[in-house]
């Protein structure tokens, strides 16, 4: 096993994971670089893990979690930088503005999200992972995963049709 070939790509996924969970940039960075410090420390016994990304999946999510309580349930935005950052003119088109507050919205109904539903939604449909994996990284069954996910769609669906029916 290369740790660069086969860990480092994974910091990626090992960042949004974490970010979904802690909802602070800074957190989930560190929370990556525990994770690659933590699998450079054990590599010699990394040959013997089945699945390296769920295993590392599952490192980073232990580790959010422990940060996460230790945060005092802080609920911070995880593009909480678009609001430190001066405005940069007033020259944006409607469409552009439009689709920021949509972005924004729907951000926030995820960050409002329990952690369980928010990291479901984070693998399967932006990370595109299968149930079978995010069962793996979850330790739970992908009929949970099933049933989870298809709780948070809902509930995602739900306050859209409410911010929908506002403007109607």
């Amino acid at each position: 096993m290369d740790f660069k070939h086969d860990i480092l790509p994974l910091k990626n996924i090992i960042f949004r994971t974490a970010l979904r969970i802690v909802l602070n940039r800074e957190e989930a960075e560190d929370i990556v670089q525990d994770t690659l410090i933590k699998l450079w420390e054990r590599r010699n016994e990394l040959e013997k893990v089945e699945n390296l990304e769920a295993f590392a999946l599952t490192m980073a999510r232990n580790l959010a979690l422990d940060r996460k309580e230790k945060m005092d349930n802080q609920h911070v935005s995880f593009d909480d930088e678009e609001h430190d950052r001066p405005d940069e003119g007033l020259g944006g088109t409607d469409s552009h503005l439009m689709h920021q507050e949509t972005s924004g919205f729907i951000a926030n109904i995820i960050n409002a999200l329990p952690e369980k539903q928010r990291t479901i939604i984070q693998l399967r449909d932006i990370e595109g992972k299968s149930y079978k994996e995010i069962a793996n990284v979850l330790s739970i069954s992908e009929s949970d995963v099933k049933v989870t996910l298809f709780r948070a769609r809902n509930e995602l669906k739900e306050k859209i049709l409410q911010k929908k029916s506002l403007f109607l």
